[in-house]
């Protein structure tokens, strides 16, 4: 009897213990979606050339949902460096729902975001991918990646937005070469608890979950000013024309930089360009009119003679970080002028290096375009940590392009985003310098104050109504606009030093 006892007393433990250990058990994928993907879940989108090269690519796989499953077990065949069963743990059922990915090899990809289908859903809760960096065993810890993107959008009501092809997206994450993923995304949940004790969420995640997995492609070869000899598969002669023809009275074109100029040879061609005469020639002459003097006609000559506006910075074009012209729509859309500047960071990360900046904006570029399903990059200009400027959205850096950067308030303003995220981390002085000079210039082309106050018309958005007339800065943040977090509040408290920076470029 005692042996009995005994033997009972250990079944109940080990019953005990195995309950324990089911209600502490992670949440992985189920068998069947763990498997290796189908050929249809594999999508891929790029565009490769004749001679078998991709200039860039797309992989679209399906989020499963998660299930309760035994965690890893270790084994003497196990890599120290392979995610450990604690660190791939994710939050137990009682935050369901949840859908992930779970740990794959894939092509090689550098930028990973997720989409779903209807544009007007909201993703409420977490996302978070680890990604293994290519040729290695070593995965990445539990990146998060920013949710809250839909505020970078076409405004409601255009035919970008109206266009069929529009999903929701989560903003881009850039992290590096990689050929493994993982991937999951908690629902939130609101406080409330389920008749069975479980937390429940605030709403159900979004329809067709899918993640993005974005290669960049290779870096285009250096080339001439001419447009002779596109890369082939890359560039059409007749996309790449166009892109650069709009720039044609600033650069060669084919050329892959906009020449920077003194603040003395950008006045001028800015007066070139309205067809008024410079100093040299306007103070001459006898006054004509009612009431005029030589000396008011040379003042009044000289003030227009003398515009503010700051020096023309050198600018990347989009022929210079590799667009892929084939992938946007080949026209053109543009607002009537540029009354304001919206102020962005990407919150795609800040580990890269300079020298990767165009992967990360082509890589950008392709997740708004294949992705998201936008007419072409969201951003007029993109700036990186070492202050370098880069042609954003297609149509001429001089002139005023509806970008779908600020939802409500595309028309009449520009978007100008930092590469990088700035909630927490502060953004290089190069940076904030690089979006002084470009806005002296560029508002200068319209007559703006970098200081001043606009209005600008709401599009319709969650701060502002549409229709409502709303006083803004000239210079300011994408949350002045909408309710978001964007630009990362270290960069949104810069904002005030380039707005003044910015004046002062333009001589005031």
């Amino acid at each position: 009897m005692s042996r009995i006892r005994g033997m009972r007393g250990h079944l109940a433990s080990s019953i005990a213990v195995t309950c324990a250990a089911a209600l502490a058990l992670p949440l992985t994928l189920s068998s069947d979606a763990a498997a290796t993907p189908s050929a249809a879940e594999r999508r891929t989108t790029g565009n490769s050339t004749p001679g078998g090269t991709t200039p860039g690519s797309t992989q679209s796989l399906p989020l499963t949902p998660l299930t309760p499953s035994t965690p890893p077990s270790s084994s003497p065949s196990s890599s120290p460096s392979s995610p450990s069963p604690g660190d791939r743990t994710v939050p137990p059922p009682a935050l369901a729902p949840a859908q992930g990915l779970a740990r794959r090899d894939v092509r090689h990809f550098s930028l990973v975001g997720v989409v779903w289908d209807d544009p007007d859903s909201e993703l409420h809760g977490r996302v978070q991918v680890r990604t293994r960096a290519t040729g290695t065993l070593k995965w990445s810890a539990w990146q998060d990646v920013d949710t809250h993107n839909h505020e970078h959008a076409a405004d409601p009501d255009t035919a970008e937005r109206a266009s069929g092809r529009v999903r929701g997206a989560t903003a881009p994450l850039w992290v590096g070469d990689s050929d493994g993923v993982e991937v999951r995304v908690q629902g939130e949940a609101d406080g409330r608890a389920g008749a069975d004790g479980r937390a429940l969420t605030a709403e159900p995640l979004p329809k067709g979950l899918h993640v993005e997995l974005v290669d960049p492609g290779a870096e285009p070869p250096p080339q001439g000013p001419e447009l002779n000899a596109p890369p082939p598969g890359v560039l059409t002669a007749e996309s790449a024309a166009a892109a650069s023809a709009v720039n044609a009275e600033l650069a060669p074109i084919g050329a892959t930089e906009i020449p920077a100029l003194s603040r003395k040879e950008t006045r001028a061609d800015l007066l070139a360009t309205r067809g008024e005469e410079t100093d040299a020639t306007v103070t001459t002459g006898t006054a004509t009119g009612a009431g005029g003097t030589a000396d008011t006609v040379a003042a009044n000559a000289n003030q227009r003679a003398k515009p503010y506006i700051g020096a023309r910075p050198r600018i990347v074009t989009r022929r210079g970080w590799g667009a892929d012209e084939g992938l946007r729509e080949s026209n053109f859309s543009y607002t009537k002028t540029v009354k304001a500047v919206f102020v962005h960071h990407s919150a795609s990360g800040n580990n890269y290096r300079c020298a990767q900046a165009p992967s990360v904006i082509r890589s950008i570029y392709r997740y708004h375009v294949k992705s998201s399903g936008w007419r072409d990059i969201g951003y007029n200009f993109l700036v990186d940590k070492c202050g370098n400027i880069y042609e954003g959205r297609a149509g001429g850096v001089a002139k005023p392009v509806m970008g779908a950067h600020t939802l409500g308030f595309n028309s009449k303003s520009m978007g100008i985003a930092v590469l990088g995220s700035f909630g927490t981390a502060n953004p290089p002085a190069a940076s904030v310098k690089a979006v002084a000079k470009l806005t002296a210039w560029k508002l200068g082309l319209y007559g703006a104050n970098p200081r001043g106050k606009t209005y600008l018309k709401s599009g319709g958005g969650n701060l502002y109504r549409k229709g409502k007339n709303v006083r803004l800065n000239v210079i300011s943040g994408h949350r002045d606009g909408f309710a978001t977090a964007c630009p990362g509040g270290r960069l949104y408290a810069k904002l005030g030093k380039a707005r003044a920076t910015s004046a002062r470029y333009q001589g005031r």
